[in-house]
């Protein structure tokens, strides 16, 4: 169970975060195949721990023998089994340490995986209301928090846990009355722990959402960083990011201060366990129940307890810091269960999802409806069939609702209303959509290829760059195929990139291609060059096309215009535009508005 996070503001719905006993449970779930590593682990460690507790009594046998005047020879034994203590510990702990870091990090290697694995199939639709500031934070903040905690908080934690349990049974062996006066401390370290808990998952927690809504401002100032110039808005956006910045750091100084309250609670508790022991030795050795070496090794053992005692509650801080950092990541990988409210208020009907076809079937869009909140609908009811091998283009003005209906047709959002059928296909995914943001990845351009479809010849990827007319330009480049492009690697411009994605489209060969807008990024110049490389690539293959440019349409076997979310005509173009309908208009504006467009 999950459950929504507050909002940055009255905008965002932030990404949801895992109740305390549901990341529990998947902490559990990640962890059960590892189970024999984490026993042999900690089995290691309370060998090492024991063993470490040899110390005290072979000290204590040094400070029985100086007291009793005793020939120096006497020392030797002890002196040498010290030294045997230290070695044996050393070894265990290393192993019992390293057994528990790779218990760790294969538990995170495997958080990483489903968090990533989740965050790609994440909705469009619920990543636009949620921000790309929350995703960001979690996959940068979150999991370093959650890494860190895994790397030094868990082996010393289990370390700590260990010693305390032994040390205290250690302290029963020698005197009862010993525990019982090093227990004194516990009350204050208990109440000092309940004190500190109280208080730092909801700060953690409300520190970890300021810090996305910080980012979340941070990256649409700069990514709107013309706009804001243009409208003169500078101030405005300065001062919104001055106040998430504020809010961020006064979070930051209250877990400081909470943080130092802490610390002095804890000292508090050691000062009153050690000045027990000794008053409680000083009486046992004065009745002559036990010698001055047996409580010069109680007092030596209680003082060991510092160190794990302050360790196991100081991790505290990391462990509530991480708590809120993996409810945060359990929460989005966990998303896929959670119910879509702003949807859901929006259209109270069921979500269905998206359904399969067999192989060559047409794709259906029944009484399709989408939101993107109350009060915000996008498309009403639209109805829409695609037979197989048809190229279907969508024109209509901004804001129609043409690449909701894309999206949504491609599996990418569901709708809040109505089924979508798509068709099996050959190859490894049925649908694959491009859009006009393609993504250079950083690589070889065989290993950008290969994305598509890994198991891939050479011969394969440039097969599929010579469909797209793009093979000239690979070949090109100074190690062809090997070649590394993406950040810091060869720069591929507009025009390149999108053959690039249309080149993996030919490699996964779906039943059915999505295009939403794939040639708007290239600009005049590569426009035809990439219409010709589109029209190669959907050969033979149903499509969908969000037509930017108009030709699109012309080329397609039928034309479905879009208004305020709503289908107003549909046929080929040329009856289309012969009709003086809503597509005329808009065939009119847009050849008449460019010199040598095609009057067919």
């Amino acid at each position: 169970m999950t459950t929504c996070s507050p909002t940055a503001d009255d905008s965002a719905e932030l990404l949801p975060i895992a109740t305390p006993a549901r990341t529990r449970a998947a902490l559990r779930t990640l962890i059960r195949p590892d189970r024999g590593l984490a026993l042999t682990g900690i089995g290691i460690l309370v060998t090492a721990t024991a063993v470490g507790l040899l110390v005290q009594p072979l000290l204590g046998r040094i400070v029985d023998i100086v007291a009793d005047g005793r020939p120096a020879g006497d020392l030797a034994l002890p002196v040498v089994l010290l030294v045997a203590v230290a070695v044996v510990q050393g070894l265990t702990t290393t192993l019992g340490l390293t057994r528990i870091a790779r218990l760790g990090e294969t538990v995170l290697a495997r958080l990483r995986e489903r968090f990533v694995e989740r965050a790609l199939n994440l909705p469009a639709d619920r990543l636009e209301r949620a921000g790309a500031g929350d995703l960001t934070a979690r996959v940068t903040g979150d999991v370093a928090r959650v890494a860190e905690a895994v790397r030094s908080a868990l082996p010393e934690m289990a370390r700590s846990v260990l010693a305390i349990l032994l040390t205290l049974g250690a302290l029963a062996l020698l005197d009862v009355r010993f525990l019982l006066a090093a227990l004194l401390a516990v009350p204050v370290q208990l109440l000092t722990a309940r004190w500190y808990v109280r208080r730092a998952l909801t700060l953690y927690g409300d520190q970890r959402v300021a810090n996305g809504a910080q980012q979340q401002q941070l990256l649409e100032t700069i990514g709107g960083a013309v706009t804001v110039r243009g409208h003169r808005l500078e101030e405005q956006h300065t001062e919104r990011s001055a106040g998430r910045s504020r809010k961020a750091v006064d979070l930051t100084m209250r877990s400081v201060n909470l943080v130092l309250g802490f610390y002095g609670r804890l000292h508090v508790a050691e000062y009153i366990g050690l000045a027990a022991v000794l008053i409680a030795g000083f009486w046992l050795v004065r009745d002559g129940a036990v010698s001055i070496g047996t409580a010069t090794a109680a007092a030596l053992y209680f003082h060991s307890l510092f160190g794990p005692v302050n360790a196991a509650l100081v991790l505290l801080d990391d462990a509530q810091s991480a708590a809120a950092g993996l409810a945060r990541l359990v929460g989005v990988t966990d998303l896929a269960d959670q119910p879509e409210p702003a949807a859901a208020k929006a259209a109270p009907a069921s979500v269905p999802r998206q359904r399969t076809a067999p192989e060559g079937a047409a794709v259906t869009a029944h009484a399709v409806s989408h939101a993107y909140g109350p009060g915000r609908p996008v498309l009403h009811e639209v109805s829409l069939t695609l037979e197989p091998g048809e190229h279907v283009a969508l024109v209509g003005t901004s804001g129609a609702g043409k690449s909701t209906l894309a999206r949504i047709v491609a599996g990418v959002q569901q709708p809040t209303a109505g089924t979508v059928t798509a068709p099996a296909g050959a190859g490894e995914h049925p649908v694959v959509l491009v859009t006009q943001e393609v993504h250079v990845f950083t690589g070889t351009l065989a290993e950008d290829l290969r994305l598509a479809r890994p198991d891939a010849t050479d011969a394969d990827l440039r097969t599929a760059l010579a469909t797209v007319h793009a093979l000239d330009w690979a070949e090109a480049l100074p190690d062809g195929l090997a070649t590394v492009v993406g950040e810091g690697g060869h720069r591929l411009d507009p025009a390149r990139a999108q053959q690039l994605a249309l080149a993996r489209l030919v490699l996964a060969d779906p039943a059915l291609a999505v295009l939403d807008e794939a040639t708007a990024e290239a600009g005049s110049a590569g426009a035809r060059v990439l219409e010709r490389s589109a029209e190669a690539a959907l050969a033979g293959r149903t499509a969908l096309i969000v037509a930017h440019r108009l030709t699109q349409a012309v080329a397609a076997d039928r034309v479905v215009v879009l208004e305020a979310g709503r289908v107003v005509e549909s046929g080929p173009h040329d009856e289309l535009r012969d009709a003086d309908g809503p597509y005329a208009a808009l065939w009119r504006a847009w050849s008449g508005s460019r010199t040598g467009a095609p009057h067919p």
